[in-house]
């Protein structure tokens, strides 16, 4: 009898480590599909997928290049400074999930309303809820309910969600073209916009917020909100990002014009680099959050921003299809890449108890960056009927970064 009440009380004693650490296991599993999935439809179909439609603009309704990528450029503007910041905030308060399913919603009327458009209002005022989609419903929640989820995997957790972005956005061109094949392309949008919904939001609806018993960051020593801002490391993170976002969306979100209008390739060969490219970013997030889990994130960080200004030279050479391939490998490792790593450094160097915060100060000020660069190299070709000098622009931007990355801190300052 002595033995068996022993026995009992040994299990009754171990049992709720087991049950913690089984709840926290099914909670992370549960956060890391549902930004699997939300990630590849907030920023694999809304975001990437969106230049594919570019050229169908141009060539309806006669807008310019600058014009078809102003709606990016003009929305970030609007919607970064004046909410990106209170979205951070807001995820420190109250959790990702509920800002999440608010910009899934946003994102979906998005694609729906750009697919109705004729006009240059209508298309700017929809653009804006692209813009609001991604900020409340893309990386920022995303990054935080995984920072908080995982801890020693973080890297790798981070790197197999954002595959979802990778597949989202190597799926979406030929979604997209399918579409567009079978009703055109307004309804292509329309569809697209409906399809996100649906998949996404039912996942976000009954994703668990981590308990701060349960979650990683009630382990995790994070500076304290004011000396965060007070430290140079700070800013020497964001002028990075900055810089590397700049570079990658310039790239990206004039690729499909460059191919289709500069290069005359087909809608299929388009798709087909543009596909590469996606697909080409799932090896780079895993591979580059492998890496920053076994050394210092910094080191990774200068190797995605070098692996971008190496790539972008190739497009020099797009007449070819073995320099457009090449682009599309290396370009696609560093695009995949760059979005993953700036949470990272900024959890390894501050912590996570205030990441919310300053991811949306980050994410704000990438937002500019993102709007800016696209039209900035779209009204260089208008002006100079080339892309050379917007790509020589590019490599500048990618490599400043990877200079200003050199100057961050290997370890954590928190």
């Amino acid at each position: 009898m002595a033995n068996h009440r022993f026995g009992s009380q040994s299990i009754n004693s171990v049992s709720p480590v087991v049950e913690r650490d089984a709840l926290v296991m099914r909670g992370a599993l549960s956060a890391l599909i549902t930004a699997f999935f939300v990630l590849f439809c907030i920023v694999g179909l809304a975001l990437w997928g969106l230049p594919f439609f570019y050229d169908f603009m141009v060539r309806q309704f006669g807008w310019t290049r600058a014009q078809v990528t102003s709606g990016n450029a003009l929305s970030k503007l609007v919607v970064g400074p004046a909410f990106g910041f209170f979205a951070g905030w807001l995820v420190d308060r109250f959790g990702a999930r509920r800002l999440m399913m608010a910009g899934i919603l946003m994102a979906g009327l998005a694609l729906v309303g750009l697919g109705s458009i004729s006009s240059l209002g209508m298309f700017y005022f929809f653009y804006v809820f692209n813009a609001l989609g991604y900020v409340c419903g893309g990386p920022l929640p995303n990054q935080v309910l995984l920072s908080r989820w995982f801890d020693k995997s973080r890297g790798k957790a981070m790197g197999i969600a954002y595959l979802g972005i990778g597949v989202g956005g190597a799926a979406s061109p030929w979604i997209s073209h399918a579409l567009v094949q079978q009703f055109g392309w307004q309804t292509a949008l329309k569809a697209l916009g409906i399809l996100l919904v649906l998949i996404a939001f039912p996942l976000a609806f009954f994703v668990r917020e981590p308990a701060p018993e349960l979650a990683s960051a009630a382990r995790t020593i994070s500076a304290p909100r004011r000396a965060a801002f007070r430290q140079m490391s700070l800013y020497l993170l964001i002028a990075a990002s900055m810089c590397s976002i700049a570079a990658v969306s310039g790239t990206q979100q004039n690729l499909k014009l460059f191919l289709s209008l500069d290069q005359h390739y087909t809608q299929s060969q388009a798709a087909r680099i543009l596909s590469l490219v996606l697909m080409s970013s799932m090896v780079g997030r895993l591979l580059m959050g492998w890496l920053a889990d076994r050394f210092p994130t910094k080191y990774v960080m200068l190797l995605i921003y070098s692996l971008v200004a190496v790539a972008i030279p190739f497009l020099f050479f797009a007449s070819a299809k073995a320099p457009m391939y090449a682009f599309a490998v290396l370009f696609g490792i560093g695009l995949g890449g760059d979005y993953m790593i700036v949470p990272l450094i900024t959890a390894q160097i501050f912590g996570v108890k205030i990441l919310g915060t300053l991811l949306g100060v980050i994410l704000t000020a990438d937002g500019i960056a993102e709007a800016v660069s696209p039209w900035v190299v779209g009204h260089l070709r208008d002006t100079t009927g080339s892309y050379n000098a917007g790509f020589v622009l590019l490599i500048a931007i990618a490599l400043l970064g990877a200079l200003v990355a050199t100057a961050l801190p290997r370890r954590s300052q928190a």
